[in-house]
């Protein structure tokens, strides 16, 4: 099996369908469908379940996609050992990450990412739920606050100062608290992973002891740039990253209240699939992520990447 074998199976396993395959690689949809029906004979086991509305990885297919690419990255790792470290980046590169953060802290920047770097593929999914990288064919992904455990390799990027957040029309309807016992007369905009099982309360820290302090909930909702808009429109107030919100906080049409008990900063961290090496183009993208977003990060202690 050659490599152009293996980036047209990556490709199905990674769109889920031939057609969109076919359309992206500028080849005949039979040419995809002969490709894997043939990888699968060598490999002497169905690698894809085919349905008339999807096409989905087997247990043996996810593992042979995961050794695919391990295998294509090895190879761009050989082709491009050679060239400068600050040459042009091309090819494809998905990260998915929370929306306010690629928004806020990474859309100012990616014209002039994406000027310097014509032939970069650059694909940025902004989910605050938990995905698959592998089975969605993400290259990395960035994410904020505690890791769930899993099978990727953490890398610390930093992390972010947090803040309690409203609007000035909510301000002028409830008042600014100045004490958390000024909190009973107020409402919370929070985000909840689970809508039904998590009580609205204002977390901070209280002589440096983690407290939590119940209010009145606004509105729960599990989508970060929905929970701004709703601090926006003074529905109540929020706790957010000062970083992904400062546009909002110098412009006046949000305001940080109670800025004594805040929530300890809150790391940021990039995950990584269990792979010996990344594709040159995308340890450069990364590398670019972590120095434009460096001057809003407060430093972490250096250490080695670790299993999470």
């Amino acid at each position: 099996m050659d490599l152009s074998e293996l980036r047209i199976f990556c490709r199905v396993a990674e769109l889920g369908s031939f057609t969109r395959a076919a359309e992206q690689l500028g080849i005949a949809k039979g040419r995809v469908s002969t490709v894997v029906q043939t990888l699968e004979s060598k490999v002497g086991g169905r690698l894809l379940q085919r349905t008339t509305r999807s096409v989905r990885l087997t247990p043996e297919g996810e593992l042979f996609l995961v050794r695919c690419k391990e295998l294509l990255t090895d190879a761009e790792q050989l082709q491009g050992m050679f060239q400068l470290a600050g040459g042009e980046i091309r090819g494809r590169v998905r990260i998915d990450m929370p929306n306010l953060f690629a928004q806020e802290m990474l859309m100012p920047h990616l014209l002039a990412l994406l000027a310097a770097h014509p032939q970069l593929d650059l694909g940025i999914s902004t989910n605050d739920r938990r995905v698959d990288m592998v089975r969605e064919g993400f290259d990395a992904l960035i994410r904020l606050g505690a890791l769930p455990d899993s099978d990727l390799v953490a890398r610390p990027l930093g992390s972010l100062a947090m803040g309690n957040l409203a609007s000035p029309a909510y301000l002028a309807a409830y008042g600014t608290p100045h004490t958390l016992a000024d909190l009973a007369g107020h409402r919370l905009v929070y985000y909840a992973n689970n809508l039904r099982n998590e009580e609205a309360a204002l977390h901070c820290m209280v002589d440096g002891v983690p407290q939590a302090v119940p209010m009145r909930s606004a509105l729960a909702v599990n989508n970060s740039a929905f929970m701004q808009a709703a601090c926006l429109h003074g529905l109540g107030i929020m706790q957010g990253a000062l970083a992904t919100n400062r546009r909002l906080i110098e412009s006046g049409q949000l305001v940080e209240v109670l800025p004594a008990s805040r929530l300890p900063p809150v790391p940021v961290t990039l995950l990584l699939p269990q792979r010996r090496h990344l594709a040159p183009r995308v340890e450069m993208v990364l590398n670019w992520i972590a120095r434009v977003i460096r001057p809003s990060m407060q430093e972490v202690p250096a250490t080695s990447p670790v299993r999470v």
